[in-house]
């Protein structure tokens, strides 16, 4: 079974509901995929991101902000992805074979529910884009750079 971790700077927002929108992308298609996510600190996860994500069937209340050193076999995965400039600046080296991919989103943090929202909506195809790679065996988007910008305040 495929290996993912999706890594930001405090597991609090993006990485948490990137690990849900993954999770439930590949449990709908039915591809088999260990997915976890962690942060270079903790912290909580945040509220805006509970709600946001609940609103699509997709609860974070079980889920909590952890590192590396919270995460079995941290050194073995076979996608390492990251949603935040700074977690890929700081982001540990892994062995060859692990493919790293860089998706950067906007911070939500601090942001209105529609920022929260604008966020997880251009999540989702990215994530669920992911997955289908991986189920059809095809290269996994190499990043997510051109993503639009998010006006929302």
């Amino acid at each position: 079974m495929p290996r993912v971790l999706i890594l930001c700077t405090h597991n609090s927002a993006r990485s948490q509901m990137a690990e849900a929108l993954t999770r439930h992308a590949a449990q709908s298609l039915g591809l088999p995929l260990d997915v976890q996510s962690a942060g270079t600190e903790a912290t909580t996860v945040k509220d805006g991101a509970k709600t946001v994500m609940a609103e699509i069937g997709l609860p974070l209340d079980q889920h909590h902000s952890k590192t590396l050193h919270d995460v079995p076999d941290a050194q073995n995965f076979d996608y390492v992805i990251t949603v935040c400039d700074s977690a890929a600046e700081s982001c540990p080296v892994y062995p060859n074979q692990t493919q790293r991919r860089h998706y950067p989103f906007v911070d939500p943090s601090g942001g209105s529910l529609e920022r929260w929202r604008a966020v997880r909506d251009q999540m989702r195809p990215q994530f669920t884009a992911f997955v289908e790679a991986l189920l059809s065996q095809q290269a996994a988007p190499p990043s997510y750079e051109n993503a639009p910008a998010v006006d929302v305040p």
